[in-house]
């Protein structure tokens, strides 16, 4: 495994984790995420892919530039990209996954899998409004960041109030706080849940779309709009839990379409 880093479009550091051999895919994290949650599944890549973990911007060992805009995150994946070698695959996590799709349209990308992107495609989740990414922003700014975790846990993934209390209890709950800041961003990506579905049907590359059997079933029905708009696409349900997949069992289907 090897450190690096690299310089986005607008002069931000990148930074990463390199390991593995083969062709390159670059991880691409969801909300609460940095390069370490997904260090599991790229031990699980490594022996087929060469695999870029990278701290999305504002997080881990990455910089940060205001103000944001989710075109700045895919000259970050540009950037990635061409440290690979010009050329690479994407796997990306939640809103992760949307951004993956949105890099597709304006990078040099082989191949995309994407995990549960979270669009709101039916009446089985609370309506998502484009407003969370400023009234994140507004807690952040009052230095309530565990309200602003609670406000994007509730609002925006749909957690019920009895389990969000829960969670402020466990010994996790610091570090869903140190990492408060970047949900505006993840908020911003999401925006107001509705899929951009001309920029999805424009998709060229081979498409992946990943579901978990143990999710809520408006994110699997999400993941089947979204395959069923990118021309090509395919869908996969794999076993796991609510909004995550094993990844032994993740890594194993990711290998197969990665490399075939």
């Amino acid at each position: 495994m090897s450190l690096g880093s690299v310089r986005s479009g607008d002069g931000t550091t990148i930074a990463f984790e390199r390991s593995g051999e083969g062709p390159p895919v670059i991880l691409v994290g969801g909300a609460f995420q940095d390069r370490g949650s997904l260090a599991p599944l790229a031990a699980e890549l490594a022996p087929s892919l060469t695999v870029y973990c990278y701290d999305r911007r504002g997080r881990g060992g990455s910089g940060d530039t205001p103000p944001y805009a989710v075109g700045r995150e895919v000259d970050d994946l540009r950037a990635l990209v061409a440290e690979a070698g010009g050329t690479a695959a994407l796997f990306g996590v939640s809103s992760g996954a949307i951004l993956a799709l949105e890099a597709a349209a304006g990078a040099p990308v082989t191949k995309v899998a994407a995990f549960e992107p979270p669009y709101t495609v039916d009446d089985g989740r609370p309506p998502q409004s484009a407003a969370l990414a400023g009234e994140v922003a507004e807690l952040i700014h009052a230095g309530r960041p565990g309200d602003a975790v609670e406000l994007f846990l509730g609002k925006g993934v749909g957690l019920p109030p009895e389990q969000i209390a829960q969670m402020r209890g466990m010994p996790m709950w610091p570090a869903l706080e140190a990492i408060a800041p970047t949900l505006v961003y993840d908020a911003t990506i999401t925006g107001d849940g509705v899929p951009p579905l001309d920029r999805l049907a424009g998709i060229a590359v081979p498409v992946l779309v990943v579901d978990s059997t143990g999710s809520a079933p408006w994110l699997r029905t999400s993941a089947k709009a979204v395959a069923e708009t990118i021309p090509g696409a395919t869908q996969r349900s794999l076993e796991g839990g609510f909004h995550d997949v094993p990844p032994p069992i993740l890594g194993a289907a990711l290998v197969e379409f990665f490399v075939g």
